[in-house]
């Protein structure tokens, strides 16, 4: 008879191989799964040319927008705020130059509706050629 109990037992032990096996199936996932900036790129390799420089720049018509939705062509105050007024100034700041382009500078508070009014402006006296001022914010970029 054994009366003495538990002195015949096992140490109990972990067994590890199924552990690191666990390990390095995660291990495979992650490296299989993570994403690298560098291949996220697009990669675009410019053209070169050589050429002259282009003689004669397009006339531009400055079109201030503020945030109360005041005008101004070329830093000329317009008395009135509808699209026929915007258009006339824009024709006389023209004064018959070929294909002029029209540069919208609008405040960041001024409403959508007052750029839209100078687009349509230009598009009713038949100025194709729209584009906008920006500025960068340099606190915003990494």
């Amino acid at each position: 008879m054994n009366f003495r109990r538990g002195v015949g037992r096992e140490e109990p032990e972990i067994n590890l191989i199924p552990l690191i096996d666990v390990l390095l199936v995660i291990l495979i996932f992650l490296m299989v799964t993570t994403t690298y900036a560098r291949f996220a790129e697009l990669q675009i390799n410019l053209p070169e040319a050589q050429g002259d420089t282009a003689k004669d720049t397009p006339a531009q018509i400055a079109v201030d927008v503020d945030a109360t939705g005041n005008y101004r062509v070329n830093n000329l105050a317009l008395g009135g705020q509808d699209v026929m007024s915007v258009g006339e100034a824009m024709v006389r700041a023209a004064a018959g130059r070929k294909e002029p382009v029209v540069v919208i500078s609008a405040d960041a508070q001024a409403s959508h509706q007052s750029v839209v009014r100078v687009m349509d402006a230009a598009r009713r006296v038949g100025f194709t050629h729209v584009t906008f001022v920006t500025q960068t914010n340099t606190s915003d970029s990494p």
